[in-house]
This record gives structure tokens, C-alpha cells and sequence, in this order.
């Protein structure tokens, strides 16, 4: 039996909305960000979109700064959710594939606009919270939701919060579940191989560099997923099972 924990139905439409309320609720309360202050983050989408529902619920202005190479469908979401989005140009990608440069790229434009503005910046990759957020929510909610009966865990590595956070959890309760994390063909640096196509379809993914929380003990295998095999899953769970995703969620189920 295959479970997949349906995260597209969080508020900003995926599981990137834990860590955002996570990280806002902290620095509030350790009083890193202040009342009406500005919020700004590097994203490729999706932790832009939980960002920006959090920030517009206690009041926050979001901006946002994004890769030229991400789908333009996501800058318009952001926009429609109240965040200013800045298009970062690439450094090395091309539309709808975004490399590790392009990221850096507007890493480097979030943390100036951040000083400019004096903004809080998030920084999700070297936020503790992002682990946080599922090593205390997901990863027990998945426990709890399926009574313990879990043998294996799969989930694609971005920033590697959901990974690191959720499998923590889960090999406290049992040290033999399976975790395995996926990785985009040719870009599998959790694996220790080389970075031979830093483009790839599955955004927010495969960045081609270890993230800074990775906990690699905690990995049992790393599960590579090319472009094609992700459009043929994404094509099928749209047409048979009625689930509108995206490729790094095809590539789970995959």
C-alpha cells in the first residue's frame, strides 16, 4: 500500500506552508521580525506561497525574489497573494529548468533587498525551523495518521527540511523504516555523484549542492528521477486519479 500525504491542500497549496508558519511564528516570538515588518525570501514557489498567505494573515509585506527560469504561472500565484515578486534573470538555465546558479543568483538579490529594505529575511535553507516544522508536525502526523504501520518514507530533496525533519522522526519511533530521498537524474549530489544536468524539470529540486541541514545518516537511498519518467507519473495522476501536481510530486509517487 502506497499513502501520500496530500499537501496540496494547505492553504498555499503545498507542504512548503508548514515551514513558512514555522519560521514566521519564531522569529516573531524571539522578536527577530517586528510588528509590520517586511518579509523576503529567495523561491521557487512554493515556500514563496506559504510565506505569503502567513504574511498576509499577520500582516506582513512579502517579497519575493524568484528565478526568471520558474514557471511564470507561480510569480502570478504570488502576486495573487498579495507578495511583490522580483524576477531574478538566469545565470545558466533556461525557461522552466533553474540550476544552482540561477538560485544563488536570487539568494543574492533577497539578502540585498533585505538590508534596503530592513526586512527580515527568511533563508529557509539555513533556517533550523524548516526541519523543525516536520520533524515536530509532519513526521508525527504521518505516524499517528497511519497508526504506526509505516515501513518507508520517500519524499524529494530541495532545501531537505521535509526530508530531514520527517525521517528524524520516523527512525525515532523505528530504526529499520526505509528513508529514501529523490534526487533529479544527473543531479544527485546526496548520492555522491557528479552534477552532469544541472537542468532539470522537478523545480525546487536538485539544486546540485548538499543542503546545510542534510543529515546524510538518516538517508537508507537516494532514488534518481529523469524529466520523462516525471511527466509520464504527473500525466498519469492527473488522468487516473484525478491529483493536479507537479513533478517533484510525481516523482515521489514514482
Amino acid at each position: 500500500r502506497i499513502c501520500a500525504k496530500a499537501e496540496f491542500l494547505q492553504p498555499g497549496g503545498s507542504i512548503k506552508d508548514r515551514a513558512a508558519l514555522a519560521i514566521i511564528q519564531n522569529a516573531r516570538a524571539e522578536g527577530q521580525l517586528k510588528p509590520c515588518q517586511a518579509v523576503v525570501e529567495m523561491t521557487s514557489g512554493n515556500m514563496g506561497a506559504g510565506l505569503a498567505v502567513v504574511c498576509a494573515v499577520l500582516g506582513h509585506p512579502f517579497i519575493a525574489t524568484m528565478s526568471a527560469g520558474n514557471s511564470p504561472q507561480r510569480a502570478r500565484m504570488l502576486e495573487a497573494l498579495g507578495a511583490k515578486v522580483m524576477l531574478v534573470p538566469q545565470v545558466d538555465g533556461a525557461p522552466g529548468q533553474v540550476t544552482g546558479a540561477d538560485i544563488a543568483a536570487a539568494v543574492d538579490a533577497a539578502k540585498r533587498i533585505a538590508k534596503t529594505e530592513n526586512a527580515f529575511y527568511v533563508d529557509q535553507f539555513y533556517n533550523p525551523n524548516s526541519v523543525c516544522a516536520h520533524e515536530e508536525g509532519t513526521g508525527p502526523e504521518i505516524w499517528h495518521q497511519l497508526q504506526g504501520r509505516v515501513d518507508g518514507f520517500v519524499a524529494c530533496v530541495g532545501s531537505g527540511g521535509t526530508f530531514t525533519g520527517v525521517a528524524r522522526f520516523l527512525k525515532r519511533q523505528r530504526s529499520d523504516i526505509f528513508c529514501a530521498a529523490v534526487e533529479p537524474e544527473g543531479a544527485e549530489v546526496l548520492a555522491g555523484k557528479p552534477v552532469t544536468k544541472p537542468r532539470h524539470n522537478l523545480q525546487g529540486t536538485g539544486y546540485g549542492s548538499v543542503p546545510p541541514h542534510w543529515d546524510p545518516s538518516l538517508m537508507d537511498l537516494s532514488i534518481a528521477i529523469n524529466d520523462d519518467e516525471a511527466e509520464e507519473y504527473r500525466s498519469l495522476l492527473g488522468h487516473r486519479e484525478g491529483l493536479y501536481i507537479g513533478y517533484s510530486a510525481a516523482a515521489n509517487v514514482l
